[in-house]
């Protein structure tokens, strides 16, 4: 076993309800006025009143910033920032999905940091202290509640620029499935294919270790056996507790693992053609497992065990095999395209797509050697439907 490393400062309460007691338990590690960064849908939505009041119960005096959009670019990075420094805020909480737990890191991080945020693309290159960060996920996905990376988008060259440094993990996470109940079955269906993504990733990652592995192996179990339920039955609390619990073992894994070729290519999709990160992900996920199969056959005959897939009597190579059968069924249950053309990718973009994949970290880690060739043919297979 080589050497590795497991760093994972965030504290985690878990617990259906717990949104309401948010005021109670970030009150200790509030002193001044927090920042709050979610978006305008769940306030509308009424999803995030039991939090509200929870503040002001508690007497934390807050700020709110609701403009964040899906890919969050720079631009509002830009904005969030300036609020939180007219209004002397001194910590920042996320309550949303990713778009809002990762521009609320990006604002932490930039009201200390000197210069704009694309500055610290990479990996631990931010140079000081970001101001407290705490998250509340409403979706059961990205992970971005317990990991130490941030994504924005550069609007003049459509890169998604990855941040990543421990300075980024969030001192507390609030875990509560009830703010779950009430997603749409599509965001069910892209966030669930998103942290199945990164459990998958993560477990077949060169960088992961015996503990991520665990975490991303239990993830795709409880991802695999409750997401189907969230999208038909949505108020199934149990469901949604295991998809919650799910992202955010998958989340920790990743964290430590990185990820691999689906993400390097699905980030060129949201920065270019502003797809979905999560719908990204799960249509090319089956095409880039195929890709993978013959680097590590055995992982991936676990991976399809967690999944649900009957694997008696096949030998290694067959069962490693099922893991794309079966992705590709839960595909088609919960409503994902088949195609990335479906989407709207446009191959007129292939180069810059191809460079903007290449460029990414997660291609280091991908259990297969991958060159840019690879990564052409990857997109194209996955826009014709060759699997």
């Amino acid at each position: 076993m080589s050497q590795f490393q497991f760093h994972f400062p965030t504290i985690a309460k878990c617990g259906a309800g717990l949104a309401d007691q948010a005021g109670a338990l970030l009150k200790p590690y509030v002193d001044g006025t927090l920042l709050v960064v979610t978006d305008q849908g769940l306030i509308d939505a009424g999803i995030l009143a039991g939090f509200f009041a929870s503040l002001e119960q508690a007497g934390i005096d807050y700020q709110l910033f609701s403009a964040v959009e899906a890919n969050p670019s720079t631009d509002v990075l830009d904005a969030a920032v300036a609020l939180l420094k007219e209004r002397n805020c001194t910590a920042v909480i996320g309550v949303g999905g990713g778009s809002s737990i990762d521009t609320a890191k990006g604002v932490a991080a930039m009201a200390t940091n000197p210069g704009n945020i694309l500055d610290y693309e990479g990996y631990d290159k931010l140079t000081l202290p970001p101001l407290p960060i705490f998250a509340i996920p409403t979706t059961s996905g990205t992970g971005s509640e317990c990991t130490a990376s941030t994504v924005f988008t550069n609007k003049r060259t459509l890169f998604k620029t990855v941040i990543v440094s421990p300075r980024l993990f969030p001192r507390l996470a609030i875990l509560d499935p009830a703010l779950t109940l009430k997603l749409p079955a599509a965001i069910t269906a892209a966030t669930g294919m998103d942290a199945l993504t990164h459990a998958i990733e993560s477990y077949v990652s060169r960088q992961a270790n015996p503990i991520s592995q665990a975490m991303a192996l239990q993830a795709i179990r409880m991802i695999a056996g409750s997401l189907e339920k969230t999208y038909f039955v949505g108020t199934d609390m149990a469901a949604r507790e295991q998809m919650l619990l799910g992202s955010f073992l998958a989340g920790v894994a990743f964290s430590q693992s990185k990820l691999g070729n689906v993400h390097a290519i699905s980030h060129t999709f949201g920065g270019v053609f502003n797809i979905p990160h999560g719908i990204a992900n799960a249509a090319l996920l089956p095409y880039v497992i195929k890709f993978n199969l013959p680097a590590c056959p055995e992982r991936f005959r676990d991976i399809a065990i967690a999944l649900g897939a009957d694997v008696t009597g096949l030998g290694v190579a067959q069962a490693a095999a099922r893991t794309v059968d079966a992705v590709v069924a839960l595909n088609q249950a919960i409503g994902i395209p088949a195609t990335i053309r479906e989407l709207g990718v446009d191959l007129e973009f292939l180069p810059q797509m191809v460079s903007d994949s290449m460029r990414s970290g997660n291609v280091l880690v991908n259990p297969r050697l991958t060159t840019a060739r690879d990564v052409e043919r990857l997109i194209t297979d996955a826009y014709h439907g060759n699997l």
